[in-house]
């Protein structure tokens, strides 16, 4: 793209748009700026809300990757490309999956996550290099996201990941984005002109994070990562997380800690498998036996056991 239709382009676009509500934020008091900031950003909810089957669809798209063997995998320059790497490194903590299920790319690789790699996200052709370095195939599902939409970074990833017939999604933050026209399921989350005109680390990096939690968060729930609503398959790797799994287990069973505290170590600190335990009675072979018959779902398996429990009593 030439540099006169870069100019033209970014003049049109919404995001790099002065806001007529903070054209004198300098002249404000530190109260009145973060009011103005407050007040701004309480539009983001709003504006992710009205794109909610397009990220129910991408959810669906990735649960069918996971249970195929595919990943999920991320896609984005700059902050975009942060936001996505934050989202896949913290479910590896979160839902104890492994780091190669989500994986997160960013232009111009490990070094842009604290330092900007000027003309990195300009590279189209680094997009379709970093798939291939990972080995992308059409098992695994692409999030490219672009606050702009443009990014040629995200756009040959897109376009790599077309040709091999793997399921794309495209998060943008503006109306009929270019990279919602390289994808299955266009995402385009619409908050309007920044605080700080072009500054998409603010209202579009909230909005971009948000929808990533949703995505992340739905499939990892719909995979049986989640039992009601606790997280139960952390990774009990430190003490706060030793702690935390105390209590998921003392909540989901309904016992004291002490209670609780035996059926981890029964368990050797499987979580899933201390609640069925603690809920069923089963033994701890008979409860990782029955979990694994039922795809590790922490509800179903329960539920099979119980069913044997009553069937047994007539």
């Amino acid at each position: 793209m030439s540099e006169q239709n870069l100019l033209n382009s970014l003049e049109k676009m919404l995001s790099e748009q002065r806001n007529p509500n903070t054209l004198h934020i300098d002249a404000l008091s530190p109260l009145e700026v973060v009011t103005l900031l407050n007040h701004e950003d309480k539009q983001v909810a709003f504006a992710v809300e009205k794109n909610l089957p397009q990220i129910a669809q991408a959810v669906e798209h990735i649960v069918a990757a996971f249970q195929s063997g595919g990943r999920l995998v991320y896609m984005g320059a700059g902050t975009s490309g942060r936001l996505g790497v934050l989202d896949a490194s913290e479910c590896p903590p979160t839902f104890g999956v492994s780091s190669s299920m989500v994986v997160g790319l960013i232009a111009g690789g490990e070094t842009a996550l604290r330092n900007a790699v000027e003309g990195a996200e300009d590279n189209i052709e680094a997009g379709e290099q970093d798939l291939r370095h990972i080995h992308f195939s059409r098992k695994d599902v692409l999030v490219g996201i672009a606050a702009s939409g443009r990014t040629p970074y995200v756009i040959g990833g897109l376009e790599y990941a077309k040709s091999l017939g793997a399921k794309t999604v495209a998060v943008s933050c503006v109306r009929g984005a270019k990279i919602s026209k390289l994808c299955d399921v266009p995402i385009e989350v619409v908050v309007g002109a920044e605080v700080v005109t072009g500054s998409t680390r603010m209202k579009a990096g909230t909005a971009q994070k948000m929808v990533l939690n949703m995505i992340s968060t739905t499939t990892m729930v719909k995979i049986g990562k989640v039992y009601q609503n606790l997280m139960v398959d952390v990774a009990a790797t430190n003490e706060k997380l030793r702690v935390r799994a105390l209590n998921i287990v003392s909540e989901a069973t309904g016992t004291n800690k002490e209670i609780a505290e035996k059926l981890l170590e029964d368990s050797g600190y499987d979580v899933k498998v201390a609640i069925v335990m603690g809920i069923s009675g089963a033994d701890v072979i008979k409860a990782r036996q029955t979990l694994k018959e039922n795809e590790l779902n922490v509800s179903a398996t329960i539920k099979s056991l119980l069913r044997e429990s009553v069937e047994r009593i007539r």
